[in-house]
This record gives C-alpha cells, sequence and structure tokens, in this order.
C-alpha cells in the first residue's frame, strides 16, 4: 500500500484574467521563457508534494494542454464556476481525499517566487505547528492587495480583502501574497464554514485564517525578504514590469557566475537559457528557449538566438539563429539567418547576408556573404562564392546538394539540387549546375559572350547611355569592336 502524501500542492488557475484582454488564459503568458503558470510550477516543486494539483476554469482545455506539456504529474482540477478560492481550494481538496500533512496554496500568476521562498514558508509553517501560515510582504503602495491585519501582540487577526477594508484597514502596507500553508485538517473543517458574506459574494479563502483565530487555532505569517517575488499579474502594463524585473534578476545571477553582460537592460535570457563562464553577450540581444552559449563566445550586439547550440569561441554577430548549431570558434553574421537544422563546424563562417536552413558546413569551410544554403552538405575547407544559391525545392519536393571537402563554388552560382560538386572541384562563376561535377573538375554552364556593336545608338536613341557612348566612338574612331554578323541582326 502507497503512502498517503504528506504534503499536497494546489495552484489556483481558474480565472479569466479579464484585465489582460486577451484570448489567451492569463496564466498562459509568456514571460522570459515559461508561462506565468510555469513559473509558478517551477517554484511550487521547492515544496516537495507528493501530490500537486491545478484548479482550471477559463478556458480550461488550454491551460490542460499546456499542464499536460511541461507538468504531465500535475492534476487539473476543473472550478466550472469561479466562486471564490476557498471554493476553488475546496474542490482541489475533494480530489485528494487522502492528503495528509502540509497544504501549499499558490496563485497561478506569481511568476516572481522563488523556489527558496516557498521551501522556507513550509519549514517555517511546519515548525511553528501552525495551522495556517500567510505569506506577507511589505510594500510601499498596497493598493488593490489585501491587508494582513495584526493584533496588539503581533498575531494575526485576519486577512482583509481591499474591497471589504477599512479606511484604518486600508492604510497598512503589510499585504497577502495570496501564498498559504495550512494544515490540511484545519483547512477541510474552516473551508465548510465559509460564507459569500462579502462585496464580490464569493467565498474567500483569506477568511480562513480569522475563522481559525478566532478558535484559538494557531496562524502564522511569514514575510517574504523580498516583495517583489509575491507581485501578481492583472494586466499588460503589470506584465512588462514583471518582465523587466525578471530580465534584471536573471542577467544579475549571470554575470555573478561569470557571464560578461554589456548592457543589462537591453538583454534578454529566458530562464530556459544556459551560458558558461566567460561567455560574452553584448547589447540588444535576446537569448531565448533552450539556447546554451559555450565558455569564450561572443552573442551580438543585436542577435538573437532561439534554442541555439553556440560553441566555445564561437561569434555570433547580428544574426538571428533558430533552432542551430554553432560550432567551436566558427563565425556567424552580420546579417545572418541560421534556421533549424543547421550546423557549423569548428572555425567554419556564415558571413553577411546568408541564410541557411538544414545544412552542414563543415570545418573551416566558408559561406562569406549574400548566399542561401538550404538542404546541403558543405565540405571541410570548401568555399561558396558570393550571391550563391542551393536550389533546393523543387515546386513539389525539398532535394540535397554536397560540396566536397575544399571545392571552390564561384559566385553567383545556381546548384539546382539534388546535385554534388566533388571534392577539390571548382564550379566557374555564373553558372547553373544540375548535374555532378567530379572531383577535381572544373563546372562550366556559361554561354560565350558576344558584343553586339553599336546597339546602344541605334536602339536607345536620345538616351543619356546613347549620347555616352557617341562621345566614346568619336573619342576613338578607328575602333570597333564585336561580331559584325550579330550587329546586323541587332540592326534589323
Amino acid at each position: 500500500m502507497s503512502q498517503a502524501p504528506r504534503r499536497t500542492v494546489v495552484v489556483l488557475a481558474a480565472g479569466e484574467g479579464k484585465r489582460m484582454k486577451s484570448a489567451t488564459p492569463k496564466v498562459l503568458h509568456p514571460l522570459l521563457g515559461r508561462t506565468l503558470l510555469g513559473h509558478v510550477l517551477g517554484a511550487a516543486g521547492a515544496a516537495q508534494a507528493s501530490r500537486t494539483v491545478v484548479v482550471v476554469g477559463h478556458r480550461a482545455e488550454q491551460v490542460e494542454a499546456h499542464l499536460a506539456e511541461i507538468q504531465p504529474e500535475a492534476t487539473p482540477v476543473l472550478q466550472e464556476q469561479q466562486n471564490g478560492t476557498g471554493h476553488a481550494v475546496r474542490i482541489a481538496l475533494d480530489a485528494v481525499p487522502e492528503a495528509e500533512g502540509t497544504v501549499v496554496v499558490l496563485n497561478g500568476d506569481v511568476p516572481l517566487l522563488r523556489p527558496e521562498t516557498v521551501a522556507s514558508l513550509v519549514a517555517a509553517h511546519e515548525e511553528s505547528k501552525a495551522s495556517a501560515t500567510v505569506l506577507a510582504a511589505q510594500v510601499a503602495d498596497p493598493v488593490g492587495l489585501g491587508r494582513v491585519i495584526r493584533d496588539d501582540a503581533g498575531n494575526l487577526r485576519q486577512i482583509v480583502e481591499e474591497r471589504d477594508a477599512s479606511p484604518e484597514q486600508r492604510a497598512v502596507r503589510e499585504v497577502n501574497a495570496g501564498i498559504y500553508a495550512f494544515d490540511v485538517a484545519a483547512l477541510r473543517t474552516a473551508l465548510g464554514k465559509l460564507s459569500t458574506d462579502n462585496d464580490q459574494g464569493e467565498e474567500y479563502l483569506t477568511d480562513v485564517f480569522g475563522l481559525l483565530a478566532e478558535v484559538g487555532q494557531p496562524v502564522g505569517v511569514f514575510v517574504a525578504a523580498d516583495p517583489d517575488e509575491t507581485l501578481g499579474c492583472n494586466d499588460r502594463a503589470e506584465l512588462a514590469a514583471l518582465r523587466a524585473l525578471l530580465r534584471d534578476r536573471v542577467n544579475t545571477a549571470w554575470m555573478r557566475s561569470g557571464v560578461s553582460i554589456m548592457d543589462p537592460a537591453t538583454t534578454w535570457i529566458d530562464v530556459t537559457a544556459r551560458l558558461e563562464p566567460d561567455a560574452v553577450v553584448d547589447q540588444n540581444s535576446q537569448v531565448r528557449g533552450t539556447t546554451t552559449i559555450a565558455a569564450g563566445a561572443v552573442i551580438g550586439p543585436d542577435t538573437t538566438l532561439v534554442d541555439a547550440v553556440v560553441g566555445a569561441g564561437a561569434t555570433v554577430l547580428r544574426a538571428h539563429v533558430v533552432g542551430a548549431q554553432v560550432g567551436p570558434e566558427a563565425t556567424v553574421g552580420p546579417y545572418s539567418y541560421l534556421r533549424p537544422g543547421t550546423r557549423l563546424a569548428r572555425k567554419s563562417k556564415v558571413g553577411g547576408f546568408v541564410e541557411t536552413k538544414n545544412a552542414e558546413v563543415g570545418e573551416g569551410a566558408k559561406v562569406p556573404h549574400l548566399s542561401y544554403v538550404g538542404d546541403a552538405t558543405i565540405g571541410a575547407q570548401a568555399n561558396i562564392g558570393a550571391g550563391t544559391i542551393f536550389a533546393n525545392y523543387d515546386g513539389v519536393r525539398k532535394h540535397r546538394t554536397t560540396v566536397g571537402d575544399a571545392a571552390f563554388v564561384g559566385s553567383d552560382t545556381v546548384l539546382i539540387a539534388p546535385v554534388e560538386v566533388g571534392a577539390g572541384a571548382y564550379v566557374a562563376a555564373g553558372s547553373a549546375v544540375a548535374k555532378e561535377v567530379p572531383a577535381g573538375n572544373l563546372g562550366v554552364t556559361r554561354a560565350q559572350q558576344r558584343n553586339v556593336d553599336g546597339w546602344t545608338v541605334r536602339r536607345r536613341a536620345g538616351t543619356v547611355s546613347a549620347e555616352a557612348a557617341e562621345r566614346a566612338a568619336a573619342q576613338q574612331p578607328a575602333e570597333r569592336h564585336g561580331d559584325a554578323d550579330a550587329s546586323g541582326d541587332a540592326g534589323r
């Protein structure tokens, strides 16, 4: 027989969030690599609970789908009618009748909460043997927040929502963070006594504290060291403010771990990214998703990395890199776009105005500028000239091109896949290559040039070009160039 859980986490995520004015549920709005709910669940892990219950309501199917992705072991519980936080916790506990010990209740829109604070709250609650403990914060501006009301001895008397508070109570600056620890037996009893006699006509979970205090049950207050941790999110302006606070927290932690961030105010690093000491991130850069940056790499300025891998000593300058790997000591940019499936080997180069997709660039190989490389394998030490296009799509299917080691592809070339250029082969500039160029061969597809004598004067008479041609002819009256036959044809 399995042992009953000693701790249970309940996350309240049923609200609509009307002030967000969004089709997306409030708790699913993103914030530096995670949703609001994802951040809260990350902090909740510090409670080391046996069960996690997430109360869903507004657009429940979206929240449940997201929950299945990020924490499939959590149990969603539907609150069909949002009748208050007390009602939400009661239906959550109904879903886990075996729960014993401590219940930790978290709001789903408090993304700055640290795991260490959750652990400290639980420890203080259990050590004091309190029936209930509230996480509180001292704030400069308590408007809109529930107040923590203490008696003359400093003990918690009740928690009052602002809309129900008296003028004296509204002057209190110690506020309720919406995060609690309860003894489950005491909580179940108190929940059964809640009423809807308040301004909103809802069952307030905060009323539990007053009910417990009235009957002499010990209730406690744990004050957060950093009040920013307790900030919730009600609209997009508040979400932006939280994003900036989290940016500063993340950047400070990376700098103290040995990463150089040249302009923290314009550098945005997701909490899911990983950087090694001596990495450098320059201004106006974003490091998103599961990106990893190795020691000595230089990122930016003006660079975005999404789910990318950047090797030691690599440089990525003014580039957009998504789902790609940049090898050690490789260089990228400026103004390059590396799309998913791109893999750059050690000391390879993708230069200015180059786009790659599903492309392997070998060690020391170069694609210096103005090229598209799609569905390709480029061997070590190969050189791809400016303006080269890897024509990978025939309108129905994608095909692959292979360029061998130390091959040289001239500028303004089109490689029409599927095609192979062998090791050490050359392709003449301006060629359109649709057949194999064997190793060591020169591939040329250009037509022979011909010059039509006098064409501009005859066909563009009266233009500045014709006037310039006439002046040049007058300066060199004895010289004639071109093919007489061609000239005759053009004159007809």
